[in-house]
């Protein structure tokens, strides 16, 4: 029996299927390898564990000369912070967290950097700051043509910057970034104003945070950026493969499902559905690659089975067999399971939580 059918063997007589499993040897190397990028380009190197939602993968990160880490949502960095990670940017508008008191009690805790690209965050956060008895800093941001969340001129942004300025409670500590692929010289353009009118204030951007796995190929670019996010490079998907960014072995997350059905000569049915590889295509056709057979198409779910268009394998799969699935974006995928089995050179390693999963406010 080879070494691939073995592990498999032991994952579904220890765990069953569908089952989380990450190659723990891939990971170190992913890790290593954004770490080296980051330092080659004299910029810091955060995080963002959205991806993997793990403080002991986190502090792995950290480990490795990462500086602190992102979060995307304040459930998030209360995991992290009670596993004794501290410096934490939340990158987004914390609206419900601040309404509903969670967001000073863990300002009471530790000091966090949140985000903003209104004055309706900035009136909650002070007010959250005041009820913590701790200063928040904030950063701004800054939209440069993703069209998703941040201010889309430095007019807007100095009118917040400001504001910051004006209120006891709060801390201008920078600005955020996620520029488009092709957007970085317009973000340079913002950028160069922005700082123009930050000294006019009497103001510094302590950070200046670029994001985004894909943005590895142009970071460096942006003169002044001070660090960078980015969460899927840890275990990389089909997304990253198609963005040109990652190969196939750099892939450290797989789900493991058995194929449970094959009710025609080009059909078949795995146990693993939209409730473990989610509905999110990632504008790829499927699902999902499966690694044993790469011509298969995982073409539909329903919550529990990920049905198979097999017309285009030469070898099908059978009742029975385990496969081995990269899913079109881990992220999502990640956030379905308790746990992940931790591999190692073919062995089980270890069982790590995903401590941080389904935290939505």
């Amino acid at each position: 029996m080879e070494e691939s059918d073995t592990l498999k063997t032991e994952i579904i007589e220890n765990f069953g299927t569908p089952c989380a499993v990450i190659d723990l040897d891939i990971v170190e190397r992913n890790i290593e390898r954004v770490q080296n990028i980051c330092e080659d380009a004299a910029v810091a190197n955060r995080p963002h564990i959205k991806t993997h939602k793990s403080p002991i993968l986190a502090n792995m990160q950290i480990n490795a000369g990462a500086r602190g880490i992102t979060c995307q949502k304040l459930g998030e960095a209360q995991v992290m912070a009670d596993a004794g990670i501290t410096d934490i940017i939340v990158a987004t508008n914390l609206l419900g967290a601040a309404r509903s008191g969670r967001l000073s009690a863990l300002q009471r805790r530790l000091p966090l950097k949140v985000c903003a690209d209104n004055p309706v965050s900035l009136t909650l956060y002070a007010e959250a700051a005041h009820q913590a008895d701790r200063v928040l800093d904030v950063l701004i941001e800054c939209d440069t043509g993703q069209k998703r969340a941040g201010v889309e001129t430095p007019g807007e942004a100095l009118a917040l910057a400001r504001t910051i300025q004006q209120d006891p409670w709060l801390d201008f500590a920078g600005l955020l970034f996620y520029p488009p692929l092709d957007g970085w010289p317009e973000t340079q353009i913002f950028l160069d104003e922005m700082s123009t009118g930050l000294a006019e204030l009497g103001l510094t951007a302590g950070i200046i945070s670029t994001g985004g796995t894909p943005n590895f190929i142009n970071i460096g670019r942006l003169k002044g950026a001070t660090e960078h996010r980015a969460g899927t490079c840890i275990f990389n998907d089909r997304m990253m493969m198609q963005a040109g960014v990652a190969a196939i072995e750099d892939c450290a997350f797989n789900v493991y499902s058995s194929v449970v059905s094959r009710g025609g000569t080009d059909r078949g049915i795995l146990d693993a559905g939209s409730k473990t590889l989610t509905t999110d295509r990632g504008g790829l056709d499927g699902f999902g690659q499966i690694l044993e057979h790469p011509n298969a198409r995982i073409d539909r779910f329903s919550e529990e089975h990920g049905f198979l268009d097999l017309a285009k394998c030469n070898r099908k799969p059978a009742v029975g067999d385990i496969v081995r699935v990269i899913p079109n974006h881990v992220c999502v995928s990640v956030n379905m399971f308790d746990q992940m089995i931790a591999v190692r050179s073919g062995q089980i390693e270890s069982v790590i939580p995903v401590a941080a999963r389904g935290k939505l406010v």
